[in-house]
């Protein structure tokens, strides 16, 4: 008989249970099937236990002459040979028979079969559920219950080697759980053993791929595959369960192992197959390391196919090509872009300069794109353009001449683009990247010379181009981050929230620019003034200096409009860091605007002036394209508001009404702009701040909308357009109406005094500056928030405002 597993009980045996407490003496013949470990065995004992205990005799196999003096319970009947079967047959057919037999699904001997077409339809074995594991576990969490769950299958025997040998919560196989399989599969015998390791190396379990694999006849690689299967070794798509995976790759001589894996490999290299899950395995083995040119052309295919699936796991598929025999130089093009992709872009610009200068080795165009696009991300974009440009006529790769004309074009220099564009040679046949990267480049030219809607179309229609192409290709920067960026200059969010969600779904760009696409996606909640959304679309990881610019950026965003100054002063500390590794670039202005403004609240400038004016020259060089200047111009507007800089914020209300002709966002911040300098010189007029505030927001600038009319509220003598500015920031920040009674005015807890010093505080004054509003110092100010704080029973500034904003319906 097979060792007892566990008394886990099973639904579809309740009712033979139940049978047979209930009436020990009543005839009953009954078959239980089930795969090996699924119970058979405990199920025949507790059915034992029964009979025993109502004095019932529990007879086996071997006491057939005896069978009318009691039970007749027998185990692996697959296993016994014919004349007992036969027995058995007549004794199922015997008025009176009290019989149960288990069994296994298969192979079965034409005299089992006859005795299970005697015994009826039998009781089936299934594994346990989820649910039932959990219960019989006990106290385990979810998390640890699912991994059990999916690494035994569910069957109750290798459940019961994991739980004897580990304590619940480690997620690790335990080698005494994994030891105990080799009993299982001694007895599958030799074909079985051989078809099993092949499985777990990675074989398909088909029984011609098998047999041709393992140089075995069809038919008892079938056979095998049957046992195999009654052995539950395998789940319901034949595919091996993980616990007995583990326990075959364990438990076979490697030297056995790779003869098989061996043989597997040249079967799928012959069929153009993936090996990547064959090879992967033998990383950090010591068989990986020996000369074998079928490991070492396997290791290099493995590569390529590790690059979009297991970007990590590149290099070192790479680097055991080369340990197998294969010529360093062969692969260390794509060795580079392997490092590029893993993110290791010191080792992928190391070995990017190594391959562009040696002319013996292959592939030197793809050392030029790796070094392209690594230098962008560093944020060197100016000397990724210039690699690009220098490759034009020696070293040709689909896009070169358009990603060098972006680049220039960012760096400011027109000139040298329009002449490169202006050249007559290609680079090969127009593919769908080649296409993509001409209009990128079209449509950044436009973006600084021509229209911004026509510039937009161009890029987006560019970015639906490079779609198809996916992760594969490794780029400087993607055409949907180029669009979205022009789309956020003015104003079209949604067509860079639909841009940059195709980009994400199709991965373009591969790992190198995962992070790009989510910043800029993470940059839309913040234009809108939903810092909680954008905080939670911040990316998590390490990332390169282009993308920390832009992370760092919208940190400060989103402090900055939560007026939390000790993260805002944080992420000045990171800025100052990140800026200095990034050269000033027409697609970095975004995050330096939003950066110039957290300085301007900081009170300390000095640190970020340098690189604006890099910034300026730059656009200078450009002829002051208004599609990029006017956004900046803005910010350096809000900068000034935030310094109380009048003199200054008229220079730059000027310069935005010299940009308003261009785009309808420029045209909302070139008349908002004009009615920011009312607002600062104490000229409010309720309407017009209402008009323009939405304005602003229906050209995409929803919390500067907010910002304008909130402002406005604070700075107007008239307390009922003071509220109805309020209630207009509010409904522009999607905040719903501020209730009209609220507890302040039904329970008098406080004073139309402390109502129109908390309204302030709350709306992010400092007290000097509340104090200037109402006429009363700072220090008063500061008495009347001290008495509403103990009013109201704050024990913090915190508390306080949470308690007011609740107070005030704010």
């Amino acid at each position: 008989m097979n060792h007892s597993t566990t008394s886990l009980l099973d639904g579809h045996a309740t009712g033979l249970r139940s049978a047979v407490a209930t009436s020990p003496s009543a005839p009953i013949t009954a078959g239980v099937q089930g795969p090996g470990g699924y119970g058979k065995t405990a199920l025949l004992a507790e059915l034992a236990h029964a009979y025993r205990a109502a004095g019932v005799p529990v007879l086996g196999a071997t006491d057939l002459d005896r069978a009318d003096e009691g039970a007749v319970l027998v185990d692996d009947a697959h296993r016994l040979d014919e004349p007992v079967l036969a027995r058995l047959v007549e004794l199922a057919r015997q008025p009176g028979a009290r019989l149960l037999v288990a069994y296994r699904p298969g192979p079965r001997p034409d005299a089992l079969a006859e005795l299970i077409g005697e015994l009826g339809a039998p009781v089936l074995l299934s594994a346990l559920s989820p649910e039932e594991l959990a219960m019989q576990v006990g106290t385990a969490s979810a998390d640890w219950i699912r991994w059990l769950h999916a690494q035994t299958g569910g069957v109750p025997r290798y459940v019961s080697r994991v739980l004897s040998t580990v304590e619940p919560g480690v997620m690790q196989l335990p080698a005494r759980a994994l030891d105990q399989f080799q009993h299982d599969l001694d007895q599958l015998g030799e074909a079985g053993q051989a078809c099993v390791t092949a499985m777990a190396v990675g074989a398909t379990p088909h029984p011609d791929l098998l047999a041709s694999l393992l140089d075995l006849d069809a038919a008892a690689v079938g056979a095998a595959l049957l046992a195999v299967r009654a052995g539950g070794l395998v789940a319901a798509n034949d595919v091996l369960l993980p616990i007995v995976r583990a326990a075959v790759l364990r438990l076979t001589p490697w030297e056995r192992r790779l003869r098989v894996t061996r043989r597997l490999v040249e079967t799928q290299l012959a069929r153009g197959g993936p090996v990547l899950p064959l090879v992967s395995p033998l990383l950090g083995a010591e068989i990986a390391l020996l000369p074998e040119a079928t490991l070492a052309k396997a290791f290099e295919q493995a590569g390529e196919e590790a690059m979009l699936d297991a970007p990590k796991l590149a290099p070192r598929l790479f680097d055991a090509a080369v340990s197998a025999g294969a010529p360093a130089t062969s692969v260390a093009a794509r060795r580079a872009r392997a490092a590029a992709v893993a993110g290791e872009l010191d080792e992928a610009l190391r070995l990017a300069d190594q391959v562009i200068v040696d002319a013996a080795v292959p592939d030197r165009e793809l050392g030029v794109q790796v070094a392209a696009s690594v230098l962008a991300q560093r944020g060197l974009l100016e000397r990724s353009a210039e690699m690009c440009r220098w490759s034009v006529g020696r070293l040709r790769w689909p896009g070169d001449r358009a990603f060098a004309a972006v680049g220039l074009i960012g760096s400011g220099r027109l000139a040298d683009a329009d002449e490169l564009l202006n050249s007559s040679d290609d680079a090969g046949p127009p593919t769908s990247m080649t296409g993509a990267a001409v209009q990128l480049a079209a449509g950044v030219r436009e973006s600084v010379t021509g229209s911004a809607s026509i510039a937009l179309s161009t890029l987006v229609r560019s970015a639906s181009l490079s779609e198809p192409v996916g992760r594969g290709v490794l780029l400087p920067d993607s055409p949907a981050s180029v669009a979205a960026l022009v789309a956020l200059h003015c104003g079209e969010l949604d067509v860079a929230q639909s841009t940059l969600d195709r980009a994400i779904d199709t991965g373009t760009g591969g790992p190198l620019l995962h992070h790009r696409h989510r910043l800029l996606a993470a940059w839309l909640p913040l234009v809108r003034g939903d810092t909680v959304a954008a905080r939670a679309k911040l990316p998590k990881g390490e990332m390169t200096a282009r993308d920390r610019l832009v992370a760092t950026a919208i940190e400060a965003g989103i402090a900055s409009r939560d007026n939390d100054m000790a993260a805002l002063a944080a992420a000045r500390g990171q800025a100052r860091q990140v800026v200095a590794e990034h050269s000033v670039d027409l697609f970095s202005l975004l995050p330096l605007g939003e950066l110039l403004i957290a300085a301007a609240r900081l009170r300390d400038q000095e640190w970020i002036e340098p690189y604006l004016t890099e910034a300026l020259a730059l656009l200078d060089r450009l002829g002051n394209p208004p599609l990029w200047t006017s956004m900046l111009t803005w910010k350096r507007l809000q900068a000034s508001i935030v310094l109380d800089e009048l003199d200054t914020a008229q220079q730059r209300a000027a310069e935005l009404a010299g940009m308003a002709h261009h785009n309808p966002l420029a045209a909302a911040m070139a008349e908002a702009a004009r009615v920011w300098l009312g607002i600062l010189d104490g000229r409010v007029d309720q309407d017009e701040a209402e008009r323009t505030a939405r304005a602003l927001h229906a050209a995409g600038l929803a919390w500067d909308g907010a910002r304008l009319a909130g402002q406005a509220a604070i700075r107007t003598a008239d307390r009922r357009a003071m509220l109805a500015l309020l209630e207009c920031a509010r409904a522009l920040q999607g905040k719903p109406p501020r209730p009209r009674a609220v507890g302040g005015d039904e329970n008098g807890m406080l004073s139309e005094r402390e109502k129109e010093v908390a309204e302030l505080v709350l709306a992010g004054l400092t007290y000097k500056q509340v104090g200037k509003r109402l006429f009363i110092s700072a220090k008063t100010v500061e008495h009347h928030i001290s008495r509403i704080k103990q009013r109201l029973g704050a024990t913090s500034r915190e508390d306080l405002l949470n308690r007011l904003r609740q107070l005030l319906g704010q």
